[in-house]
């Protein structure tokens, strides 16, 4: 049995957070502004693979109005959404990302991103991909004033 399912998060940039995509810090002015570390990437992916087994969604089982998840590590949320759907008896077959931003080019970084997705979601980086795109200066994204992030998944459960 195959599933698809779809992914999408959104933050606004702000001064005095780090700026993380899929576990990768990377040098900017701005990061990412959520109750998490912000990883609009890792919310994305997570939410795709929530949708694509029919679990829940991120708010869900990782409300922002629960304490403990201030400032929590996205990819430690994304390890925690693989094991679940493991424990289910679900697997990646792949995941199609894109990123939406003015800037930082991610480009530069994609490589380390897919490494990091892969290692947690223990999958090949054969099985991940990322693009970067802009908003031609279109909205708050476009302004740089916000990130988004889509994501695309395609997982399998072997029936027994």
């Amino acid at each position: 049995m195959m599933r698809v399912g779809i992914g999408y998060d959104i933050h606004r940039l702000k001064r005095d957070r780090r700026f993380i995509l899929g576990g990768v810090v990377i040098p900017f002015a701005k990061g990412e502004d959520g109750h998490s570390d912000g990883d609009v990437l890792a919310h994305a992916v997570m939410d795709a693979l929530l949708g694509a087994c029919g679990i829940a969604d991120i708010g869900e089982l990782f409300p922002p109005s629960d304490p403990s998840y201030k400032n929590a590590d996205s990819m430690e949320l994304l390890r925690i959404v693989y094991l679940r759907i493991k424990q289910l008896g679900y697997s990646i077959v792949n995941i199609d990302c894109v990123i939406i931003c003015e800037k930082p080019k991610v480009l530069h970084f994609r490589d380390e991103i897919r490494s990091s997705l892969s290692n947690v979601l223990c999958t090949s980086t054969e099985n991940i991909f990322l693009k970067g795109k802009t908003k031609e200066g279109l909205g708050c994204t476009g302004k740089g004033k916000a990130i988004e992030a889509h994501a695309v998944c395609l997982v399998k459960k072997e029936l027994s």
